[in-house]
């Protein structure tokens, strides 16, 4: 089976792309900077090209079973006016471009595209399903505008799969790539309350979680990719403290971040609750469904 990748290159995607090869399945990746490996990787091919701008690389997307879109600007930084909008266009545009390419008939075409728990919005200690509505801040309203683009998909017959992503845990990447060294420096501890919800998932998880779902073809729609047991940031903090035997009290106050950090600084201090209760139904097991094991994990 073929798979196209957009956003390959990235923590989450270099992973994936990965775990797909160790099971058997060959793997494009659309990159506007090809990728020097030392040498072929046996099943993994790179395909030049920049997924926000039409172009030639839109003819090869019909040669693949199955596409999964991960591009889009990193959140993780200050939110200008200009930089909400590179945020917002590098999606929009880039899941347009591929569902443009994609064959008036593309019944045989699973097309997974990436989302976030952010389309629930900011919420306190209510429990969040596939079926809870969008929100309407910042993050909400791109998820939501991201994922109608993507749905445009199954008028070509393609399977459409939303996969709503918590915040990836993992080793060599994401939001642990910052946390670590603040502990590490005997600088770690809850930010603002320490009450708000942190939905999370481990990136093998993830992984997994894409073979499982293309092994079972009757599942369409969203589907939250988190695991069962989201933890407040207090307790987040202590179980990184716990591993890295470091104390875990120094309190970020929230309007120092939001000082810092503007708009962007609200999604550190608020946060949603997020169960994967499509996954659960269908049976999927999860290897790291605990914060603690998922961090030792990590590092």
């Amino acid at each position: 089976m073929n798979v196209l990748i957009t956003g390959g290159t990235g923590f989450v995607g270099s992973y994936l792309a990965g775990h797909l090869i160790k099971n058997g399945y060959n793997v494009t990746i659309l990159t506007s900077s090809p990728v020097s490996t030392g040498g072929k990787i046996s099943r993994l091919t790179y395909l030049e090209g920049n997924p926000t701008v039409k172009g030639p690389w839109q003819k090869f997307v019909a040669e693949h079973d199955v596409i999964i879109n991960l591009a889009g600007a990193s959140i993780f930084t200050r939110w200008t006016r200009k930089q909400k909008e590179i945020i917002r266009s590098s999606r929009i545009n880039t899941t347009r471009n591929l569902v443009e390419a994609l064959p008036d008939n593309s019944k045989r075409i699973t097309f997974f595209s990436a989302s976030a728990v952010g389309y629930y919005g900011f919420h306190e200690d209510e429990k969040l399903s596939e079926s809870s509505p969008a929100g309407d801040d910042f993050l909400a309203r791109l998820a939501y505008d991201w994922e109608q683009e993507a749905l445009l998909a199954t008028k070509k017959a393609a399977s459409v799969i939303i996969t709503r992503f918590g915040i990836v845990l993992g080793k060599n990447g994401g939001v642990l790539g910052l946390m670590f060294p603040l502990f590490k420096y005997f600088l770690g501890g809850p930010l603002g309350s320490g009450q708000q919800w942190f939905s999370w998932v481990h990136v093998h998880d993830l992984a997994e979680a894409f073979i499982f779902l293309l092994k079972h073809q009757k599942i369409s729609g969203a589907v939250n990719l988190c695991s069962p047991n989201p933890v407040i940031n207090k307790e987040l903090g202590k179980a990184i403290g716990k591993i890295l035997h470091r104390p875990s009290f120094m309190r970020s106050p929230g309007f120092i971040i939001k000082l810092i950090l503007g708009e962007f600084g609200s999604v550190l201090l608020k946060g949603q609750r997020v169960i994967p209760g499509r996954l659960l139904d269908a049976g999927f097991k999860f290897q790291y469904p605990d914060i603690e094991e998922a961090l030792r994990n990590s590092i």
